[in-house]
């Protein structure tokens, strides 16, 4: 059984006097332990469909489904994080990091106790003071993850979460987050990506879902059979291929978009 499932999602926008359609007929579902990415072109609905999951929009008809149950409103279960951080800038990086564990009512020496762990599994021991001014994007994203993980969500939702950054300290982030998604220890095991580099999809996930231009529609799916870790796979035909297979969905799509 999925432990996500998304189906038939519609979301309008109010647009002057009328409305406009950012999603439409959207469905998919998503298992245990996989990690898919949504890729389509600017302003097909993507962070909105990532947002509609999490809880923070409404649609405006269809459901989404997390252990078969509806999904209404935000659940500790499912996180997400951010393209631009959202970090607090009055708030330290602990602070920040403790911010969802107060809105749960989890005691002070508690929550500081948890945002410390997950700042050091992050790699930030020793900023646990420091405001984000006086941090650099890569430990501001760093920071982001810690906070999402603090709850020990299930499903993690990641808003094209490292194309902010410079490229060596994006592959860097790749590579934390994905030996969080392999770590045993941990219950996040789900993850949902958001990403315009088709590169970094078919790195990234198990399966890459391809959206049409606005209204958003699945128009197709690519899973990418490619052994992990994938470093070694980055200049073979097989992972061209699947690259290949993605942009040929994205190009058909905006063809018949023009029609």
């Amino acid at each position: 059984m999925p432990v996500l499932e998304v189906k038939d999602v519609k979301k309008t926008f109010p647009l002057e006097k009328s409305l406009i359609t950012v999603l439409e007929n959207v469905t998919f579902s998503v298992d245990t332990d996989e990690f898919v990415c949504l890729v389509g072109p600017s302003g097909c609905g993507k962070s909105t469909m990532l947002r509609i999951i999490a809880g923070l929009e409404k649609a405006d008809s269809g459901e989404i489904l997390f252990h078969n149950q509806p999904q209404t409103s935000p659940n500790p279960k499912i996180t997400m994080i951010f393209q631009l951080f959202g970090l607090l800038p009055w708030k330290t990086a602990l602070e920040n990091v403790e911010v969802p564990l107060e809105v749960h009512g989890i005691q002070k020496e508690t929550r500081a106790e948890i945002a410390r762990s997950y700042l050091r599994m992050v790699g930030l021991e020793g900023f646990e003071n420091t405001y984000p001014h006086d941090l650099s994007g890569g430990m501001k994203q760093r920071v982001g993850i810690a906070r999402a993980l603090a709850l020990q969500p299930e499903v993690l939702l990641m808003d094209e979460p490292f194309s902010s950054l410079d490229e060596l300290t994006a592959k860097t982030l790749r590579e934390l987050v994905l030996d969080i998604w392999r770590d045993p220890s941990l219950p996040t095991n789900t993850f949902v990506m958001v990403s315009h580099n088709v590169e970094e999809a078919v790195y990234m996930a198990d399966r890459v879902i391809v959206m049409s231009p606005r209204p958003g529609r699945v128009v197709g799916e690519v899973k990418v059979d490619l052994p992990r870790p994938r470093t070694k796979y980055l200049r073979d035909s097989k992972y061209f291929q699947s690259v290949d297979e993605v942009v040929a969905i994205l190009e058909k799509s905006k063809r018949e978009a023009k029609v």
